[in-house]
């Protein structure tokens, strides 16, 4: 069912699922896609009595800002702020997040930064919170070559080419990024609708050249960053899902992130599965949540 709800500096619209009374989950969707990548992740939690809560991110679908004037930011801080404004203005005291892309990142962010709000993290790409002072150091050619889109948009053609090409700039990401996924196109097109939000080329573009550090931030978040910049650990129970054929973050063999988990911690790597967890892999998904919440 859609709702929507004012939090922060958005009108947040949701869906939610399952028995109003069952513990929390909240589930973050990445770019580019949307709320429908839980739709069988949030039927399985909903059946075993848990109340899931999918919000479109700033930017996607019917998610809109509250005041015309301010500033489209795509950075870490603003979407973290975003999924804790969601909480407060639900009134839920603290939950299960669980997220992948930039919707793990939020996750990442509140789980860091307010852990009393959270009883168990799923991040899907591990600890993703942004150290953007490093971000200009050089990575492998097999690595830069991956990051080819956010090049792109650092420039007036990628935005001119995301503005005319959106949904075709989308599609080729869906293929590339989760090359054993045969999704059909009846199930991208659901997604692609939340593409044609006004504000979607804007804070598209910002996330990815903020952080780069090659534009500013919104001065509103700006005490969240300086956090962010500390690269805090997270304390909360956590699993790392991974997809083995995720081919735009490959997990590597040694786990990376962790030293950035101090409270109990697994990774789990998903055969056969690509960038979209939720949607490639909604029962192992599940299952992961429910391993942290009961």
């Amino acid at each position: 069912m859609m709702k929507t709800v004012k939090a922060g500096s958005l009108q947040i619209a949701y869906l939610e699922l399952g028995p109003v009374d069952g513990p929390p989950i909240v589930l973050l969707h990445g770019f580019p896609y949307d709320v429908h990548a839980y739709d069988e992740v949030a039927k399985i939690l909903a059946s075993t009595g848990k109340r899931c809560f999918t919000p479109y991110l700033r930017g996607f679908g019917p998610t809109r800002f509250l005041d015309g004037q301010a500033m489209r930011s795509g950075e870490q801080a603003a979407i973290g702020a975003d999924l804790l404004a969601f909480l407060d203005a639900l009134k839920i005291e603290k939950a299960v997040l669980a997220g992948y892309d930039w919707g793990g990142r939020a996750a990442c962010v509140v789980a860091a930064l307010w852990p009393e709000r959270v009883s168990g993290l799923v991040s899907c790409g591990g600890y993703s919170i942004q150290n953007i002072a490093k971000e200009h150091a050089p990575v492998s050619p097999e690595a830069e070559h991956l990051l080819w889109y956010q090049y792109y948009l650092h420039g007036s053609r990628g935005r001119a080419g995301l503005t005319a090409n959106r949904k075709a700039f989308c599609h080729l990401l869906w293929r590339l990024w989760s090359p054993t996924w045969r999704f059909t196109e009846a199930a991208f097109e659901t997604t692609a609708a939340a593409f044609e939000n006004d504000d979607f080329v804007e804070v598209v573009i910002h996330s990815y050249r903020h952080r780069f550090g090659l534009v500013d931030g919104d001065p509103a978040y700006r005490h969240i960053e300086s956090r962010l910049a500390a690269q805090p650990t997270i304390t909360v129970p956590s699993l790392v899902l991974e997809g083995a054929a995720d081919a735009v973050d490959p997990p590597a063999k040694d786990d990376p992130f962790v030293g950035y988990f101090t409270g109990p911690y697994r990774r789990q790597r998903l055969e056969g599965i690509g960038h979209n967890v939720p949607q490639e892999a909604p029962e192992k998904f599940a299952d992961g949540i429910l391993s942290l919440s009961g």
